[in-house]
């Protein structure tokens, strides 16, 4: 199966050598040089991760005005707890609970869901780069299979939905998964395999 995150990016490929590798810092040192007073540190962290939060917390609450203020939000409260961070964990594990625990707070609200439409102009989740020497027919072919991808994700049940999109998009493991959200290992284990089952099993069509 094509992956998710292979349907976002399309035709596009990156090539890292050993010496760019070793010369990127970890999230949690630039985590830690930004409580440091870094503010080039914090520039770095919100590139990385922006895309990965904003998608994930619009995908589970559906509603683009509420992902915005939750993703602002979650910002802004990395900023204020800066001084009193430690590395305890991957700081993907640190971020996406912030985003769980806020997410988690709307619903409690009763805040009303908004199905976000699918040609909503503007939402750059479903647009797919290409290279520019792909074919018009493949370009299409591919933002059609990601377009059905993404109807899949959102009939997900909420709980899967939450697991599949931590994973895809904050690359999560499970371990980090079932501490971000406070659920135990084999059921964030089940809801990973019962997502990606019927993601695939919607997908047989399409690719």
């Amino acid at each position: 199966m094509t992956s998710y995150a292979q349907l976002r990016r399309g035709d596009m490929h990156i090539a890292y050598t050993p010496a760019a590798m070793e010369a990127r810092p970890s999230d949690e040192d630039l985590m830690l040089r930004f409580s440091g007073g870094d503010a080039a540190a914090f520039d770095a962290l919100y590139a990385r991760h922006r895309g990965g939060v904003f998608r994930y917390l619009l995908r589970q609450c559906r509603n683009q005005a509420a992902a915005e203020e939750l993703f602002q939000d979650i910002w802004v409260s990395l900023v204020q707890a800066r001084s009193r961070y430690r590395v305890e964990a991957k700081f993907t594990t640190y971020l996406y609970t912030l985003a769980h625990n806020r997410l988690m707070d709307h619903f409690r609200r009763g805040k009303g869901l908004e199905l976000v439409s699918l040609d909503r102009e503007g939402d750059d989740a479903f647009e797919i780069p290409s290279s520019p020497t792909a074919q018009p027919e493949r370009i299409a072919q591919s933002r059609q299979q990601a377009r059905r991808l993404m109807e899949l994700v959102a009939a997900l049940p909420a709980a899967q939905r939450e697991v599949f999109l931590m994973h895809e998009e904050g690359g999560l493991n499970l371990e980090q998964i079932a501490a971000a959200t406070g659920a135990n290992r084999e059921a964030v284990k089940s809801r990973l395999r019962y997502a990606l089952a019927k993601l695939r099993d919607g997908m047989k069509d399409h690719l």
